[in-house]
Formats: structure tokens, C-alpha cells, sequence
């Protein structure tokens, strides 16, 4: 299914200390993490549980990614990780993301494509139960 925006969720989190450098900005790994969690919020917050998928013995591989930094991230800085489905195919995913200030104001923004690898660890297409949870999640069903 490729369409623009299939599912689109928020979550919540506080700067740590650990994730700030010595003047206390967010170091720019971190942005990556918080997408990482972004993601695996949104597929659970659609029934869809990243640890059932890896039991089965599929993975997503990060194939890319990409950050547009905006404005810096302090320490306590509160967020919002705004995660968007924007398409998935067979062995495809891609996710969008934002990072946004208690003030309202964009501070990152960035994507990922994820390959589907299977129990051999080569490219394989989605299991079927797992595409049919995409599509409930998509049409809101």
C-alpha cells in the first residue's frame, strides 16, 4: 500500500541529562533514538508490537536516514515526537518525523526507510499477518 500519510501519531518525552553534552544541548545522535522511539510508539499504539515482530523472526534494517536540525534541544526540553507512516510495500517501510518544542516550534525533522530481513537476514517481503495489522491501522479499523 503506498499512499501519503497512511498513520500518523505523537508521543511524549523529557530531555535527559545523558543525552545532553556538557553545555547541555541534545547531542545530535539522540534525534535518531527519539525517531527509533517515535516508531515503535506509533506501531504500538496500532496493535502492532515491534517484540512479536522480531519473535517471529523478522527485523526492520534502517536502509536510510535523514535529520534536518532546526533549532537546538536542551536538557528537560519537553517534546513531542510526531511519527508518520508514509508508505510501505512488500519489504519497504518509510516513516517521517518531527520533534517539536513545548513552544510549538519545529526544532528537527527527518526520515527512515526500513528493509524487512527475515529469519536468514535477507530481504523478504511482510508477513501477511503483519500487513493485514498495517492495513486495520491505516483504514482505522
Amino acid at each position: 500500500m503506498k499512499v501519503s500519510q497512511l498513520m500518523k501519531t505523537e508521543m511524549s518525552l523529557i530531555v535527559r541529562y545523558a543525552e545532553t553534552d556538557a553545555q547541555g544541548v541534545a547531542h545530535h545522535a539522540n534525534y535518531l533514538v527519539w525517531f527509533e522511539e517515535g516508531r515503535s510508539d506509533a506501531l504500538r499504539q496500532n496493535g502492532l508490537n515491534y517484540t512479536d515482530f522480531e519473535k517471529s523472526g523478522y527485523f526492520l534494517v534502517v536502509a536510510e536516514a535523514k535529520v534536518k536540525y532546526k533549532a537546538p534541544i536542551f536538557y528537560e526540553d519537553e517534546l513531542t515526537i510526531e511519527t508518520t507512516l508514509d508508505s510501505f510495500r512488500s519489504r519497504v517501510m518509510k516513516f517521517s518525523y518531527r520533534i517539536i518544542g513545548a513552544d510549538g516550534k519545529v526544532r528537527a525533522e527527518g526520515e527512515t526507510a526500513h528493509v524487512v530481513v527475515g529469519p536468514d537476514k535477507r530481504p523478504t517481503s511482510l508477513p501477511e499477518a503483519f500487513i493485514r495489522k498495517l492495513e486495520l491501522a491505516v483504514l482505522g479499523g
